[in-house]
């Protein structure tokens, strides 16, 4: 592993990210040879700040890195565990006298990576795969339990070179990859150039065989003991980097993690303990988390389990049970039915919706639940203390629900302040009730606040995107502007940025949401910026949005063109379309609260809606919300006729006249007593066929407003109190419609047989 440079030894380790088998081997490496300078890849503008790394804090932390400019903001982090062998480069090196230094390109030059250690495996698959098959292994984690974990000593420097310079070989490395060895081996030379002592080198592997080939051509000639400049930040660019908390759940590749090892609870344990408790902590800790949950887990389980992870152990060659030989294990003693996808651990990646609960508590174990902390000494960015204050200043510290009337000036200015912090997606803010767009004029607001070990990394990371929340706030908002030019995600920004207090943004916002509506061709994201758009010009005095002349002529516009493009649409019997179903909600609710004031005229609206009625190429949900929009405006009732009877359409056509008419329909007893008629005269057949689209119209009613419709078919019924029995069946409605149908049809050929009355 050394390498002669200008008469200074230089030990260059390749590792992998998280690796507690690389990271013994770089502990022992500096013990040996009480190196004169520990190089470590990592950021190198971050090397002066080397001491507040090391005050003391919980690993795992991170690196926080930003760079911002006028175009975008690009982040990156560069993380730290227990185990990691950079941090025990570091830590080791500074024990022993070491002048510890990163060498990799400034922090801001790494944004262009989310993680700056991501393994470059996807640079070399290959390899990999040829050395997987080969060794019939699943995937290149496996692969690496195979090769090194399970195998942490004899010989593991010599394996982890042949490894490298294997994958590396093959491997084509990008212009990137080429800036970063360049400027890598020139702190390196430079570090061998001073003669003061051996040199330990710590990087990824992909990098380390370009690494010491650099070295080796470099070996003849005088090297420069000055060290290589760090680049500076580019004018008219904002950077910067801190400290931040960690997680094993932002760690682990399960949970969708780029670079390094998975599974860092069970490699945490590894690093502590060893294989033979590791495996046995991993055992014990799924046990726990089954048990917790109720499942049964009977001690000849857990033998079994042991007895078949040893097994596996042997047969694949492992000194001790590795990762996998426990997993498979537990899974053979603990999973009796057939998995209907995967095991995780065989295919890299985020556990899939659906998998196996006991899988789940497998994954969950071996994920771990450490966070880190922070130091109390480590320098935070201007956020997190602007934050703190102003929650302080407004009574908003601590764990507490939270009651405010926005009315009063005080709690608009709390309520601002909150909507702020959701919009930055700091955790343990929560809100729980409060004016949404539309037509909803309540004054009332409220929010959960509860501690959270991961407010405090999301702030330091919402710091690059502003010092303060408001401008934090605003250029999130803002960032999310180039992703969403749809006009309904337009007006849901435009929402946010109103209840935020954010006025320059929000007018801003109004202006690309009227250029929007004036251009918008589908009718479901038009509705929802007509429902935004009317709601803030309606009663919206409390964001400072109410009456104002542009938000007028966008309701004006979107109404129009909803109505205009909701006649146009053609399609027979097809599925009701909740989203244009809103849409035609929101133009009665601009018809009757803009009227006359924003020159919307009830009449037009009442065609339309009569043409959709009339029209058999209109599908049937918008047949119905026509006839909804002529109620809600006043031109019409609904005729006993008006009802369809054919099964398939029945539901989507009520899904139609319940999202326009709802009100309507709960205080007409009338349309309840047809409704009740239509569906008593469904054959169970025609039921099951009718059910879905019928449980989909019902959605549209609020619970309570569902109860009092119960209430009403009970009265008819000759029941009496209330409805709310209907509501709690606990046997799945489809269920019961499905044996319904099954004894209908037994009857039918029964009858046929001439055996219905045996």
């Amino acid at each position: 592993m050394a390498a002669p440079v200008h008469g200074g030894a230089v030990h260059v380790i390749g590792v992998r990210h998280h690796s507690p088998a690389c990271a013994r081997l770089v502990r022992e490496t500096i013990a040996a040879h009480r190196p004169a300078h520990v190089l470590v890849e990592g950021p190198a503008d971050f090397t002066g700040r080397i001491g507040e790394l090391l005050l003391g804090h919980t690993p795992p932390l991170a690196i926080f890195s930003y760079v911002r400019d006028a175009a975008r903001t690009r982040l990156s982090w560069a993380p730290f565990c227990d185990y990691s062998p950079e941090w025990i480069a570091l830590t080791e090196g500074r024990a022993v006298g070491a002048q510890v230094r990163f060498i990799d390109l400034p922090g801001w030059r790494a944004t262009d990576t989310e993680n700056v250690y991501a393994d470059a495996e996807r640079r070399y698959t290959d390899a990999t795969e040829r050395l997987c098959r080969a060794l019939s292994v699943d995937n290149v984690d496996v692969l690496w339990d195979h090769l090194v974990e399970a195998h942490p000593h004899e010989g593991l420097a010599e394996r982890l070179a042949a490894y490298f310079d294997l994958v590396r070989g093959e491997a084509d490395a990008g212009a990137e990859d080429t800036a970063r060895e360049e400027y890598m081996a020139r702190w390196v030379a430079a570090a061998a150039a001073r003669d003061e002592g051996p040199v330990v080198v710590v990087v990824g592997g992909f990098h380390r065989p370009a690494l010491v080939a650099r070295l080796a051509d470099a070996g003849g000639t005088t090297a420069n003991p000055d060290w290589p400049p760090v680049t500076d930040v580019p004018a008219g660019t904002e950077a910067g980097s801190y400290l931040v908390p960690y997680s094993n759940r932002r760690l682990d590749a399960f949970t969708g993690y780029a670079s390094g090892m998975p599974s860092p609870g069970y490699y945490q344990r590894l690093w502590e303990a060893g294989p033979q408790e590791a495996a046995t902590g991993l055992v014990a800790d799924v046990v726990t988390r089954l048990r917790a949950r109720r499942q049964p887990v009977s001690t000849a389980d857990l033998i079994s389990a042991k007895a078949l992870g040893e097994g596996l152990a042997a047969l694949r060659g492992h000194p001790h049970p590795a990762r996998t030989d426990v997993l498979d294990g537990l899974v053979s003693a603990l999973v009796s039915d057939a998995l209907d996808q995967p095991l995780p651990w065989s295919a890299r990646g985020p556990l899939s919706p659906g998998a196996h609960p006991v899988v789940v508590e497998m994954v969950a174990a071996l994920t771990g639940d450490r966070t880190g902390r922070l130091h109390p000494d480590t320098p935070a960015p201007p956020l997190v203390g602007a934050v703190a204050a102003e929650l302080a200043a407004l009574g908003l510290d601590g764990t507490r629900d939270v009651r405010l009337d926005l009315t009063d000036a005080t709690d608009l200015r709390r309520s601002r302040a909150l909507h702020r912090l959701r919009v930055l997606g700091v955790p343990g803010v929560e809100r729980k009730s409060g004016p949404s767009a539309g037509r909803d004029a309540t004054a009332a607001e409220g929010w959960q606040l509860t501690a959270s070990d991961r407010r405090e990394s999301a702030l330091i990371e919402a710091a690059a995107r502003g010092g303060t929340p408001a401008d934090a706030a605003t250029a999130t908002l803002a960032g999310r502007v180039d992703r969403r030019n749809e006009v309904g995600s337009l007006a849901g920004l435009l929402y946010d940025a109103a209840l935020c207090g954010l006025a320059d943004l929000a007018g801003d916002l109004t202006t690309r949401v009227a250029a929007g509506v004036a251009a918008a061709r589908e009718l479901g994201p038009l509705g929802a910026a007509l429902r935004v758009a009317l709601g803030l010009w309606r009663h919206d005095r409390l964001l400072g949005t109410a009456g104002s002349a542009l938000l007028g002529t966008v309701v004006t516009t979107a109404a129009t063109q909803a109505l205009w493009l909701a006649e146009g649409i053609r399609g027979g019997d097809v599925p009701a379309e909740p989203a244009r179903l809103r849409a035609l909600a929101a133009v009665r609710d601009a018809v009757r609260d803009g009227g006359a004031a924003l020159g919307l005229d009830a009449d037009i609206a009442i065609g339309v809606g009569g043409r959709l009625v009339a029209s058999r190429d209109v599908p049937p949900d918008l047949r119905g919300a026509g006839l909804g929009l002529c109620w809600a405006l006043g031109a019409a009732v609904v005729p006993s006729d008006a009802v369809p009877r054919a099964p398939a359409v029945l539901g989507d056509w009520l899904a139609g006249l319940f999202a326009v008419a709802r009100e309507e329909v709960l205080d007409d007893g009338g349309l309840t007593a047809v409704l009740d008629e239509v569906v008593s005269t469904l054959t169970a057949h025609d039921f099951l066929i009718a059910l879905p689209a019928l449980r989909q119209a019902f959605e549209f009613f609020p619970p309570a407003e569902r109860e009092r419709f119960a209430t009403a078919l009970v009265a008819r019924h000759g029941g009496e109190g209330s409805g709310r029995g209907l509501l709690r069946v606990r046997a799945d409605p489809v269920l019961v419609a499905e044996g319904a149908a099954i004894e209908e049809a037994i009857d039918e050929m029964l009858t046929r047989a001439g055996l219905a009355d045996l």
